[in-house]
């Protein structure tokens, strides 16, 4: 594989959609979703998609690049052709349902262009049967999709283009051989694009095999820092968990994002933040889909305020608002710690990193300051108050109630219960997420139980659409 790397000067100078040959249709559509300009990963990779070159992008999450392999994907799709001409292979579930999101959005210009997501802890009939109706996007995890493949139930012999998304988390966490599986199944004239936060050495030898003469290219990930506050603190080898809390305590964020480097560490530190009173939980590799689902909704929906993440675990949150990223270790690989700290301060928010060093890191955070091309603020650990600051509890509780899409249940039955029946106003209820078999809402904490009596009486059933519900409270 020879990569070709494209420099500013071989893609247009104009930002606009309109300067790239796209169907007006598309381009009208862009234009309603408020795709106006495009981001430096769009202007850079979309051109060279469009003249169907493979391709390697390497950008941070934020950058836009769903769209951009989005936008490539539907200009060359025929609706009327009902099989599978697009292939999406993401490392996790939620980032899969959202790159499914976001490409229904993108097709709305055209009628009846059909996006499936094909993910494992999801049934496998009801997969089976919609892949049975037929289909023009697929976008799933590798496993699920090399499941589906042994049993017969998936033609990839149509894809035309194929995207593997995050690619350098996918490889991370043991997929090569079932990517190396799915790319054979897909015809040898097609077009991949990879899509990157980092491209290591191995990633580049591993996916040598799935490229033909790609071009090459990269936005630096470089962050604000008029956006995104970065403070550095050192400490001592066993300062770490009770340094998480004095941050935590002193700038009292409602959402926070602590990345540690080991999945033991997650479990720990998130035990004693519990301990000390903080709503906290611990995500990493190893959990069942039911326990991240319900782990993700809680932080997600503001109803658990400190996630305990590992690197692999947290790729596909989709987190809106995030006040906060603590590394608790500093990363060996710089762009990783980029990586990290841009899910805070995104759009127009601005976001707080904060990073405890141990002497032996240093040498790490030199390698940050060369990447960043000038040096990182430190702070003393001292200085921060955090004594008899109180710890603030989570603005929201969830609301847990079993029943979901098969009990044919939409976020508008549950808002219309908890504003007509339980009194609450719209402000009062947040997220909405309905699952197959469950349901979570979150309700503001200061009216939560009131809600709950109102809707349940003394016992823990509740009417929705004149039918009852068994009902519960889950908090982090």
């Amino acid at each position: 594989m020879n990569s070709t790397p494209v420099s500013s000067s071989d893609y247009p100078a104009s930002s606009s959609f309109e300067s790239l040959p796209l169907p007006p249709a598309l381009l009208t559509n862009l234009d309603q979703l408020g795709y106006r300009q495009m981001t430096s990963i769009q202007a850079q990779s979309l051109p060279l998609i469009l003249e169907r070159r493979d391709l390697i992008a390497q950008a941070k999450t934020g950058s836009g690049k769903t769209a951009a392999f989005g936008i490539g994907m539907l200009a060359r799709l025929n609706p009327n052709w009902f099989a599978i001409q697009g292939l999406v292979l993401c490392p996790t579930r939620e980032l899969a349902d959202q790159v499914a999101n976001e490409l229904r959005r993108l097709a709305r210009f055209a009628d009846n262009i059909k996006v499936l997501t094909l993910c494992g802890g999801a049934p496998m009939r009801p997969q089976i049967a919609s892949l049975e109706h037929g289909a023009h996007i697929v976008v799933g995890t590798p496993g699920r999709i090399r499941d589906h493949i042994s049993r017969q139930t998936i033609d990839l012999s149509t894809v035309q283009m194929l995207v593997l998304d995050e690619a350098d988390r996918m490889t991370d966490m043991g997929f090569y051989e079932e990517i190396s599986g799915i790319a054979s199944a897909c015809p040898t004239r097609r077009q991949t694009l990879l899509f990157s936060a980092t491209y290591p050495d191995d990633i580049r030898r591993a996916s040598a095999e799935f490229l033909q003469q790609p071009a090459e290219v990269k936005v630096e990930a470089q962050h604000s820092a008029s956006r995104i506050e970065q403070r550095f603190y050192e400490i001592g080898f066993d300062q770490r968990n009770a340094a998480v809390a004095q941050l935590l305590r002193h700038f009292q964020p409602v959402s926070t994002l602590a990345f540690c480097n080991t999945k033991v560490q997650c479990r720990e530190l998130a035990a004693e933040l519990r301990a000390q009173g903080f709503s906290a939980l611990a995500l990493y590799g190893e959990l069942e889909q039911r326990e991240r689902d319900e782990i993700l909704v809680l932080f997600a929906n503001r109803s658990c305020s400190v996630l305990v993440a590992t690197d692999v675990a947290a790729r596909g949150l989709d987190i809106t608002t995030l006040d906060a990223v603590i590394n608790v270790d500093v990363s060996k690989d710089t762009e990783v710690h980029i990586h990290r700290i841009g899910r805070t301060g995104r759009g127009v928010d601005s976001g707080l990193a904060l990073s405890l060093c141990a002497p032996n890191e240093k040498k790490w955070v030199k390698l940050i300051e060369d990447y960043q091309r000038g040096p990182v603020g430190w702070f003393d650990l001292a200085e921060v108050t955090a004594g008899a600051m109180e710890v603030p509890a989570a603005p929201m509780v969830t609301l847990c109630i079993m029943g979901g899409k098969k009990d044919k249940l939409r976020p508008g039955d549950l808002l219309g219960a908890l504003t007509g029946d339980a009194g609450l106003t719209k402000e009062q209820v947040g997220k909405i997420n309905v699952f197959e078999f469950m349901t979570y809402v979150a309700l503001d904490r200061r009216i939560a139980q009131q809600a709950f009596d109102r809707l349940c009486g003394r016992g823990d059933i509740g009417s929705i659409k004149g039918r009852g519900f068994k009902m519960r409270f889950i908090d982090a």
